[in-house]
């Protein structure tokens, strides 16, 4: 894991959306909150807010549930992207087109924001 800038974190701590779980609406979280860097960019984890979530550790699966609890990739990803605004997503779509990606999911998952 990337770590995550002491001013990011300070804004973390502050927000209220960081204290529930990104998937709380599926009924099944467990554990702690953790933070999910959700998107991969360059090679490196992004260190946006919009692109790290509040994800439970079942739904991350850290601590007791490794390789056990319900860790979906593809939907953390659509909720990070719904987050980002166009122009957020048009400055990281170099090898990825970003906008692309979040229809492509939303049509999967439908629109998380």
């Amino acid at each position: 894991m990337r770590p995550i800038p002491k001013k990011i974190r300070d804004e973390i701590d502050a927000d209220p959306y960081y204290k529930v779980c990104a998937r709380s609406d599926e009924g099944d979280c467990q554990g702690r909150i953790t933070i999910e860097h959700a998107i991969i960019y360059a090679g490196r984890q992004l260190n946006e807010l919009w692109a790290l979530l509040p994800i439970c550790a079942y739904h991350h699966e850290v601590d007791q549930f490794q390789d056990g609890g319900g860790m979906d990739k593809d939907r953390h990803i659509s909720i990070a992207l719904n987050r980002a605004t166009d122009s957020e997503l048009k400055a990281i779509s170099k090898a990825i087109d970003y906008i692309r990606e979040r229809d492509r999911l939303n049509n999967i998952y439908g629109d998380s924001t």
